[in-house]
């Protein structure tokens, strides 16, 4: 699995892509601030999903690629070192997909993510500032109980 150029930490400071995207996303403490991590695919290389457009990685597979990584090469890559001691639940997550009919991109994330100035860079990060899109919660997206986001 190719993960170098697709994984990245980022937040309000960064530039995000310039076409849009759908991928995965995590809200991650690093350094006494929480910054959102990406893993992003293309729209012209999204998968097909009955009638979505979506990233062909999941959560759980990303975050051990990382994990893996060790904390010396997530910070050389720019990844939160704290990645490497906590499983992939531990903090909150979400997904962007495409809906082909109504033409529509909807990001489900957890609750602690829907804050209208996360959502603004969730947006950014994805290039889909000016898009129409949705914001929804998942059973999926929650963090699980005692999970380290505040």
């Amino acid at each position: 699995m190719q993960l170098a150029g697709r994984c990245r930490l980022e937040h309000s400071d960064n530039a995000g892509p310039t076409a849009p995207s759908v991928g995965i996303f995590w809200g991650v403490p690093d350094g006494g601030r929480t910054v959102l991590v990406t893993d992003r695919t293309p729209m012209t290389e999204a998968e097909i999903y009955g009638d979505c457009l979506t990233h062909p990685r999941g959560h759980h597979e990303v975050w051990e690629a990382w994990r893996k990584l060790g904390a010396t090469a997530l910070r050389r890559r720019g990844l939160p070192p704290t990645i490497v001691n906590h499983e992939y639940e531990a903090f909150p997550r979400g997904r962007v997909v495409y809906m082909r009919e109504p033409a529509l991109f909807t990001l489900y994330a957890d609750r602690h993510l829907q804050r209208p100035e996360t959502v603004t860079n969730i947006l950014r990060l994805f290039g889909l500032a000016g898009e129409r899109h949705t914001v929804r919660s998942d059973a999926h997206y929650r963090t699980r109980d005692g999970g380290q986001f505040t």
